[in-house]
């Protein structure tokens, strides 16, 4: 998926590489992480908090995933700012489908293909990725372009969110995530059924 992507990225002209390229370094995990739901603003969660607000009982072992956490978050070298720039936005970051020439709109069908391709074709999306959907597709890449280096790419459209990072264990540990924004694996359907119905 990174040959793929970096290819993508590569491609670009360098006006539309720029837009493309959000951060010349990665950040840490996925920006969205193992939130139930997503939101406008969502940064990376620094491994401490995955629990989000729960500690280890044992202060031993708290310690230590402590220091792990502020070791990752330090290897990434992210700022306030830089989290702010790759940040979730529910107006997608980065560049179109619509900016990108016939070579490179088939290497982001390629590459959608690659998530799509692993389900189904009674529930993959992909038939439905006619030319004025991938229009409205944007890729946004953040780190080095260099395999091996780490680095983190989204693709996001009309009810699409795709995250990859190879950041952890010197890029040798990667993560892929494939959400619908607005109907998300982490909605509770029986809650709100309740709620607007009894």
């Amino acid at each position: 998926m990174f040959a793929r992507c970096s290819e993508l990225v590569r491609s670009l002209s360098p006006e539309i590489g720029q837009r493309a390229v959000l951060l010349p370094k990665a950040p840490s995990d996925f920006v969205t992480a193992d939130r139930a739901t997503i939101g406008e603003g969502d940064q990376v969660i620094p491994l401490v908090g995955i629990w989000r607000d729960e500690r280890f009982p044992d202060d031993t072992e708290q310690d230590k995933l402590q220091a792990l956490s502020d070791s990752i978050d330090e290897a990434a070298g992210y700022t306030d700012a830089d989290h702010e720039v790759v940040a979730y936005s529910a107006a997608p970051k980065g560049v179109p489908g619509s900016e990108l020439d016939g070579g490179q709109r088939d290497l982001l069908r390629s590459l959608l293909d690659t998530y799509f391709g692993r389900v189904s074709e009674s529930v993959s999306p992909m038939a439905a990725y006619d030319d004025a959907a991938l229009n409205a597709v944007f890729l946004a890449w953040a780190g080095p372009l260099e395999p091996g280096a780490p680095h983190y790419y989204r693709l996001q459209g009309p009810r699409l969110l795709i995250e990859w990072d190879n950041t952890q264990r010197d890029a040798n540990h990667a993560h892929s995530v494939w959400r619908d924004p607005k109907s998300d694996f982490g909605l509770d359907k029986l809650t709100r059924h309740r709620a607007d119905h009894h």
